[in-house]
This record gives structure tokens, C-alpha cells and sequence, in this order.
């Protein structure tokens, strides 16, 4: 949008609004914007996200479907990545484990 665009969008507005209610409605619109601009963040997160868990999880089938032998560098790669995350994900499992027998 051009400068005079919007200087006409801001006359139009002030006409339709008033002084009163201009300020207001600004604040509204620039919140919306922001919370749209969030949310568009948030979802292109989740399908990269999403998407690069897909990815992994075919390197595994392609890894496994050789036997997890004579793997090419990018499936040995997937499964590290994979062997790592599993790791991550057990370890706090493992150490409330611990807690626990030990408060026994």
C-alpha cells in the first residue's frame, strides 16, 4: 500500500470514527494483526515441525528396510537424530524413577 492510500484510509476512518474512537480502533486493529502474525508463526512452526518428523521417520523405514547396514550418511544422520531423542525423552523418565524409589 502506497502513502496515499493510507492517508486516504485515515481520512475515511477519522470521518466514519470520529477523534474519539480512532485511537481505539487503531490499538484494535494493530492487536489483530499481531495475534494473525502469531498464529501464522505458530502453524509454519508446526508443519516444519511436522514435516521434518515425516522426514525421519522414512529415513528410519529406509534404514530399516536395509537392515540398519551399509546406511548412507543422511540415514545415519536421521538415525542418531532419532537415537538422540530418545535419549532426551527418557532421561527425565528415568531420573523421576529414581526419586521415587528413592523417597521410598
Amino acid at each position: 500500500m502506497g502513502f496515499w492510500e493510507l492517508v486516504v484510509i485515515g481520512v475515511v476512518a477519522l470521518l466514519v470514527l470520529g477523534p474519539e474512537r480512532l485511537p481505539g480502533a487503531i490499538r484494535s486493529v494493530h492487536k489483530t494483526v499481531r495475534s494473525v502474525k502469531q498464529f501464522g508463526q505458530q502453524m509454519q512452526a508446526e508443519l516444519n515441525s511436522d514435516l521434518r518428523a515425516h522426514e525421519l521417520h522414512q529415513k528410519l523405514k529406509d534404514a530399516e528396510a536395509k537392515g540398519l547396514l551399509n546406511l548412507t550418511a543422511q540415514e545415519q544422520a536421521a538415525l542418531d537424530e532419532l537415537k538422540q531423542a530418545a535419549a532426551d525423552v527418557n532421561a527425565p523418565l528415568s531420573s523421576t524413577g529414581n526419586e521415587k524409589k528413592h523417597e521410598s
